[in-house]
Parts: structure tokens; C-alpha cells; sequence
């Protein structure tokens, strides 16, 4: 059974941080591009960041870029999004998924349940 887990998320004051965690279990990730997606009410899903599994390549998002930063840890299994100098637009639904290549509209194979980010003034 091929499972991503999302944790760590929770209520946070601006300019605090936090770190999300997505635990792997069922499979390899070798050679997949591990991806951290957010939600917020009433807006589309969008991209945060991604990293190649294999190599540590990563892409942010500009809204993300300098605040957050992405990892794994190979020996766990798990990938890790590191939350800093948060603002309340960060808010959001916070997913972990997981694909093959950044071809233009490739699908995700696979999704974690979400975990909530939800960021005070």
C-alpha cells in the first residue's frame, strides 16, 4: 500500500515557522519529484515547491522563494517543507504529492490526505 502522510501543520502567529513533514511508506520514491501543493478557501490549488528525490534539485514558487525551503531525508522516507517568516496569505490546506516528470500537465500519482496551515495576525 503506497501512502503519503502530511503532518505538522497548525495555528502559527506572522512571522513565526513551522515545518510540515510527508512520510512515504509503500514503495521507492527513487526518480519521483516529491511536491508540496496548497489550497485556500475560495482560491485554486496551487504549486509551492518540488524537489527530485534522487538528485535534491527543488523549484519554489516566487511567492515562497527566500521563506521556504524543501528537503528529504532519504533514510526516513520522508520530505519536509520548512515554513519561515509565515504571513496570514499563507493560510492554507497544505498537500504532499508525488510524480514521474515536470512534462508540462503530467499527472500526480499520488496525494496525501492534506494537512491545515492557518497563519495569525
Amino acid at each position: 500500500q503506497v501512502q503519503l502522510v502530511e503532518s505538522g501543520g497548525g495555528l502559527v502567529q506572522a512571522g513565526g515557522s513551522l515545518r510540515l513533514s510527508c512520510a512515504a511508506s509503500g514503495r521507492t520514491f527513487s526518480g519521483y519529484i516529491m511536491n508540496w501543493l496548497r489550497q485556500a478557501p475560495g482560491k485554486e490549488r496551487e504549486f509551492v515547491a518540488a524537489i527530485h528525490w534522487t538528485s535534491g534539485i527543488t523549484a519554489y514558487a516566487g511567492s515562497v522563494k527566500g521563506r521556504f525551503t524543501i528537503s528529504r531525508d532519504n533514510a526516513k522516507n520522508t520530505v519536509y517543507l520548512q515554513m519561515n517568516s509565515l504571513k496570514p496569505e499563507d493560510t492554507a490546506v497544505y498537500y504532499c504529492a508525488a510524480r514521474r516528470t515536470v512534462a508540462p500537465a503530467s499527472p500526480y500519482d499520488y496525494w496525501g490526505q492534506g494537512t491545515q496551515v492557518t497563519v495569525s495576525s
